[in-house]
């Protein structure tokens, strides 16, 4: 349980550093300067409850698929797949430098989305800030693609959300003071944490692996109950 609520708040954290680059440009830019402090503050809250509502639907959907997979009683291998990806996400850039990009399979997908919120940057309401931020969760990011297998991971469609709504709280510091300071971080701390999170991602990969092998560890590889659904369905109708 512990694992759960710890993991997405510090992928969340970790992450924002990493994601300055795609988010931090438009947390920059929200329409909010001529508003008062107490009124940049709410807005900028509302940017981050909507990219984290976003997150929110999105552990819903990527839950309920984790929680098929454990009536199916893959769950363990899903995990260890899900480590095996993140890890395999940290190297392939480094393996295929220069040749395969891809960032570019989104480009299409990325550019109407821009577009869309640049329609809701001409409009200083505080809808279109929630706007703003529902469209921002949608935006290819590769942090986002962490939490998503950790919802995955969770075997549960509210667990799903739950870890997704968690990720987002992780990310709302960091957005929000981009959005009242109104300028990207100290360019060095920057490039220290986007050198940090790889490796940080590299950890959570293990991690899902070790829990996919039920090694008997507590907390980090403990036991799994594998699930029947065949037998799982006649005890119940036994006990009824």
């Amino acid at each position: 349980m512990m694992f759960d609520l710890i993991t997405p708040l510090t992928i969340g954290l970790v992450g924002s550093f990493h994601c300055i680059g795609m988010c931090g440009p438009i947390a920059v830019a929200l329409p909010l300067k001529n508003h008062s402090y107490a009124a940049k503050i709410a807005g900028g809250l509302l940017y981050n409850i909507g990219r984290t509502l976003t997150y929110a639907v999105l552990g819903l959907l990527f839950g309920l698929l984790g929680q098929g997979i454990q009536l199916a009683g893959f769950q363990q291998w899903t995990s260890i797949l899900l480590g095996v990806f993140m890890i395999l996400g940290v190297l392939f850039p480094y393996l295929f430098k220069q040749k395969i990009n891809l960032n570019t399979l989104f480009t299409g997908y990325a550019g109407r989305l821009i577009n869309n919120l640049r329609k809701l940057f001409g409009n200083r309401s505080y809808r279109s800030l929630l706007g703003i931020g529902l469209l921002n969760g949608l935006l290819p990011c590769g942090l986002v693609y962490v939490a998503i297998a950790g919802a995955i991971n969770t075997n549960h469609i509210w667990g799903g959300a739950g870890f997704m709504i968690l990720f987002g709280l992780g990310t709302i510091p960091m957005m929000l003071l981009l959005s009242l300071t109104g300028s990207l971080i100290n360019l060095r701390l920057r490039s220290l944490m986007r050198k940090v999170v790889p490796y940080f991602i590299v950890l959570l990969g293990v991690l899902f692996i070790l829990r996919g092998l039920s090694l008997g560890i507590p907390y980090v590889s403990p036991k799994a109950e594998k699930l029947i659904p065949v037998e799982r369905t006649m005890e119940d109708s036994c006990c009824h």
